[in-house]
Parts: C-alpha cells; sequence; structure tokens
C-alpha cells in the first residue's frame, strides 16, 4: 500500500474554489483502479493550542493505493490532467509526500 500527503495551498481566498474542482473530481478518482482512499481535509476547530493548524488557505489531500502502479496510474489519468488545468492558477503551492507503512 502506498499512502499520500498532499499540502495544498491556495493563493489567498482561493481555497473554496479549488476545493470545488477537487469535489467535482473526487468521483473519478474514487473509480480509478487501486484507490483506497481520497480526500480533502481542512483543519478542525476547537483544539486550541495543542494544534498547528494549516491556515485559511490550505487544504490536505489524504490519498491510500493498492500499488506505486495504481498511484502511478492516477498520477497520469486525464480526469487529473483536466483538474491540474482548472486549477494551476489558483495555486500558491503544492507539496506532496509519498510514504510507505511500516
Amino acid at each position: 500500500m502506498i499512502h499520500v500527503v498532499a499540502i495544498i495551498t491556495a493563493k489567498p481566498g482561493m481555497r473554496e474554489a479549488i476545493l470545488k474542482e477537487f469535489h467535482a473530481n473526487m468521483p473519478a478518482v474514487h473509480a480509478e483502479q487501486g484507490c483506497i482512499e481520497y480526500g480533502a481535509t481542512v483543519d478542525a476547530d476547537g483544539f486550541g493550542s495543542s494544534q498547528t493548524k494549516f491556515g485559511p488557505d490550505t487544504f490536505v489531500v489524504v490519498e491510500k493505493w493498492e500499488s506505486p502502479e495504481a498511484l502511478k496510474a492516477h498520477a497520469a489519468a486525464p480526469h487529473m490532467a483536466a483538474y491540474g488545468a482548472k486549477t494551476k492558477d489558483l495555486l500558491a503551492s503544492r507539496v506532496i509526500h509519498i510514504l510507505s507503512p511500516t
């Protein structure tokens, strides 16, 4: 299994616009061979000083894939290229961590 944590930071005030496109793309990703989990998360409220927040312009995508091959196919999927084209001008940064369980 492969885990992915993608930290997506939008240009100021553009997070909701990116999330709208992200949610529209989710059914196609969930239908991909090898997709176990794929979803966007934002800072939870109510945890006080024990929490380090990402902030109002950032969301984190949590993914699980059956294999490296499934993740590579996901990255090359036409719907991902379309999503990238729709959101590229709204992004400030994107950091992707690809992890293996121990």
